[in-house]
Formats: structure tokens, sequence, C-alpha cells
């Protein structure tokens, strides 16, 4: 899911950009069916299918073991949507470096859920809900409900994959412990921008990142190697272990960047491409940061007239006053933590966390109101609850991999932002932009980890090169908070490809419940058949 200034660990807004289904996933993960079995376990193996680049046909040949999926679990998240009936789970050996593909080796993660209809399967729907650092296995576990009740379940195979260094995958990115993420989650001094504040956060930033590099597996080179520019191409060569000739693809989020980037690296590989809740290619760091922070902001609008008529509205009763009334409730966490229980308590960073978490979706607006109700009486717990979910906490206090594969990759996807003066500015602009967000103290120019990442970026914004690339799908909501809606216009331009306009306040739409979205993308992904241009679907 997108990262706001103050996700943890504590990094500045220009790494905290991303654009993931992490809220969507944990939310469809919830509607797996428990106590239900797998198929039997199989070994499948064929001829590589489609183009093989040179020196690589033993990846894209490989067998691959399908069994239970229980193993497979590194969160609770998914061990509840490991017990989905139907679905098979199984791993994929792929080079580190794709240029020594002689070299070391590394696993996926790799989540299947067969066909109903083989008579008439097209191939696989391959899945990815962004992050960056999102588990796609969890998230195509999550989806087989709403799959099923369509065609897409008939004639389709749904595949989920954990990107490298993620969940599943082996081996993981491992950068802080439980009890150092709980630490800096409490930690809010470490937003102060005097000269001392900015020495700590500086020091504490180039600490996080020599821990990810000590923590890791492989260090440096698998620390190099799990930008967008190398999972693109582990999803070709699962494209050919499932049999397809071509990729048919559903990103959700940041997985629309890695939807894109395959696009430019295989055009002539692409079936078909749903792209939803899209990230702009073009966009620099600053560029997204300003943008996603008016995103934030429109949908906290949204939710303050919400919340205006109802007679329990923790922000009043003005629509107007609310930003002002969130500030006076939220920025005395600063000095005044409240107790949530277990010696944790609530921070500002979490609180504001879980108000981000909480504008994902309309659905979690009572939640929302409920947490800042009971902040009024010294409470935490909803809030403290969202924010555990943002970061995926477990409940033995554990994490997921999330948040740091999150800064990983972000690290070697986009250019970073090392001058004092662009880091004020884009924080300047991004709290005028989300003024809720704003904590009333001094900005800091603090360095975030990747200004100390021992790697240099492998990607950078930039136009797609996508000749020969067949007709795409992209989807984009009016109201996103997190990726905004002309986002999406400028994905579907870059592609030359087709746009699904949504009206709605939420973070991505396909496949969760509006029919009339439901109805295209489901089209378009069976036959190939877009929209008419400039069509628009409202919520239900």
């Amino acid at each position: 899911m997108p990262r706001h200034p103050s996700a943890s660990p504590k990094v500045h807004p220009f790494v905290a950009l991303a654009a993931a289904g992490l809220l969507a996933t944990t939310l469809v993960a919830c509607s797996s069916k428990p106590g239900q079995s797998a198929l039997a376990p199989t070994v499948e193996s064929h001829a590589p299918v489609g183009p093989v680049p040179a020196g690589l046909e033993r990846f894209y040949g490989q067998s691959v073991s399908w069994s239970a999926c229980a193993p497979y679990a590194t969160s609770a998240d998914a061990r509840s949507a490991f017990k989905a009936q139907g679905i098979e789970c199984g791993r994929l050996t792929v080079p580190l470096n794709y240029d020594k593909p002689d070299g070391q080796t590394i696993t996926i993660g790799v989540l299947r859920h067969r066909a109903s209809d083989p008579g008439q399967k097209i191939g696989s729907l391959v899945v990815n809900p962004g992050g960056p650092g999102a588990s796609g296995m969890v998230a195509a576990a999550g989806l087989m409900d709403q799959v099923s009740k369509s065609d897409l379940g008939d004639r389709f195979d749904l595949v989920g994959f954990d990107p490298r260094g993620i969940g599943a995958s082996e081996p993981q990115i491992k950068c802080l412990t439980g009890p150092e993420r709980d630490a800096d989650r409490a930690d809010d001094s470490e937003t102060d921008g005097s000269p001392a504040g900015v020495t700590k956060q500086e020091a504490e930033q180039k600490d996080f990142a020599a821990k990810c590099t000590q923590r890791t597996k492989y260090g440096d080179d698998m620390l190099a190697h799990v930008g967008t520019r190398d999972v693109v191409k582990d999803m070709d060569v699962l494209r050919s272990v499932l049999g397809d000739e071509k990729l048919t693809y559903l990103g959700y989020s940041y997985g629309t960047r890695i939807g894109s980037t395959y696009a430019e690296t295989f055009p002539k590989n692409v079936r078909a491409l749903v792209l939803d809740g899209a990230v702009d290619p073009t966009q620099s760091p600053e560029d997204s940061l300003v943008a996603q922070g008016q995103g934030f902001g429109g949908a906290f609008n949204e939710f303050a007239k919400w919340c205006a008529a109802r007679q329990d509205c923790a922000l009043g009763n003005n629509p107007a006053d609310a930003t002002k009334q969130f500030q006076d409730l939220t920025r005395r966490l600063i000095d005044f933590p409240v107790p949530v229980g277990d010696g944790r308590k609530l921070s500002y960073d979490d609180a504001t966390t879980g108000a981000i978490q909480a504008l994902y979706q309309q659905n979690l607006w009572e939640y929302l109101n409920t947490g800042l109700n009971e902040l009024k009486l010294q409470r935490g717990t909803t809030l403290e609850k969202l924010a555990d979910i943002y970061n995926e906490r477990n409940p033995d206090g554990s994490y997921g991999t999330t948040q740091d594969a999150f800064i990983a990759i972000r690290c070697v996807d986009d250019p970073r932002v090392t001058d004092p003066k662009q880091i004020l500015e884009g924080q300047e602009k991004y709290v005028k932009a989300a003024p809720f967000l704003d904590d009333g103290r001094q900005a800091s120019s603090a360095r975030d980890a990747c200004a100390f990442w021992p790697v240099p970026n492998t990607s950078k914004p930039h136009e797609p090169n996508v000749e020969g690339l067949p007709k795409t799908l992209t989807i984009s909501t009016t109201n996103d908070p997190a990726t905004p809606y002309q986002a999406g216009v400028n994905l579907a331009k870059a592609l030359k490809g087709s746009l699904l306009t949504f009206e709605g306040t939420q973070h991505t739409v396909f496949l969760q419940g509006n029919a009339c979205v439901d109805k295209a993308g489901t089209a378009y992904l069976i036959d190939g058949t877009t929209p008419p241009d400039g069509t628009r679907c409202k919520a239900s």
C-alpha cells in the first residue's frame, strides 16, 4: 500500500511513496474459507513455452512441485488465507542475477487455484497487489471468492506470486526485528527538524541500511536485485513454467509499475494487462509525493463530510474544522502517547498511520471515527490495530516482510533524493496538500535510508517504450487516496491503451464488487474487448 511520511521505520516522504494493495490484500484475505483442503501434490514439467532468453532455458523449462500451501505461510494473514479450498503452492528457481544465470539462485513462492472449466481454459491470470512488498500469494487466495463467482474462475487459473525477497520467496529481505520496529514506531522524536535531530535521524537511517545488508542473505547482491527490473524477469519465467505463451496479468497499485515494466521489457509476451490504481511511470519522486498528498488530503475531506453528518462524529459537525480537530487530537500524542496494553503506546506516528489505513476504503471510515472518539478518552486501541494492519504486525509481535521490502525495493527502483533543500520543499508541498498530516513541528532535512543504501538504483521514472504491445486496460478511480486519478490517465496514454474511470473514493476497485467495473474488466481479460472511450462506472 502507499506509504506516507510517518510510515515505519521513519523515512523521509521521498522514499515513502508506494502504491500497493496491501490494504486490499488484508481485506480480501479475510474472505477465504477456513478448514478446506488443498489439491493432491503433483509435479508438473514441460518444455519452455514462448520466447526464452539465451542461457535461461533450464529456468523456463523447470519442473514445479505443487502441494499444500500451509508450509508457505510466513504471516498471520497468509496462514488464514492459505486455508482456502482448492489452492496449491510451489516454488520457482530463478537466478539472483540474470546477467549471471549460472551463478547463485533464489526461489519464488507461487500459489495457484485452477480454472473450474479446464476445457474452456484460456491460461493463467497472474496477480500482484503492489506494495512494493505485498504478498501476491495472499492476494490471489483472497480474491478466490470473487473470481469464482465470475467467468474468470471458469477460464483462468488464478495465480499469485511473492516477488523476490518477500513472504514465501527465499531469501527474505530482513532489516529490523519485531522489537526494533515496535520501538521505532513508538519514537516520535525522529522527526525533530533541529540540527541535532537531523544528525540523529541520519545516523538511524544509515544504521537501518546497514542492518538490511547484514541480515539479508547474500547481502548487497540480494539488495541490488530486488527491484522491479528483476521481478518482471521472474514473472516471465513464471509465464513459461505455467505453460502460457503470453502473459495475462492483473496488477493493483504498485503492481501497475510491475505491469508497465513487464510490458516494456517483454511487449511481445503480453496477452492482456489490467492495471488498477496506477503509478505514473514518468513522475519524479517529488511529484509523486505531492500527488499522493493531494489524494490523501481529498480522501480526508470526504471522510470529514461523511463524519459531520453523524451525531457521534469525533471531528465535530463542521467539515471545515475537521483538519484542526484531527490535529488537536493527534499532535498531543507527540509528548503524551496513550497506553494500549502489553507495554505498548499509541504514538503520533501510529495514530496518523492508522488514519491513513482507514482512508483507503470507505468501509473503514467507521473504524477511524471510533478510533478518534477513543482518543478523546485517552484510549488508542482501534487506531493502534489499524496501524498494526498497515505495518503487517502479527499477533506474536513479529512482522511480515512488507515494511523492509518496501524500502529496499524503492531504494533501487527510484533515484535517491539527497539535496536538503529539495527534501524540505517536498515536505512543505506535502503538508500543504494534506494539512491534516501536518505535525506542527519544524520540518526535517534528514536524508532517508536510500541515501545510505549500499547499492545504486537500477531504474528511474521514464516514458515506457512499448512498441508492439496489445491493447491494455487501465482502471483509475476519481478520488483514489493513494494513486491519484491523473496517474491512471497518464499510464493509459503511455501504454497506448484503454482507460476505464471509476467514480468513487477508494484505492483500487476491480473484483471488489462493483458490477460495472467487474463486467468491463472481465470482458477484456477473456476476449480482449476494451470498454468504449470515455466509459465511466459509479459506486453502487
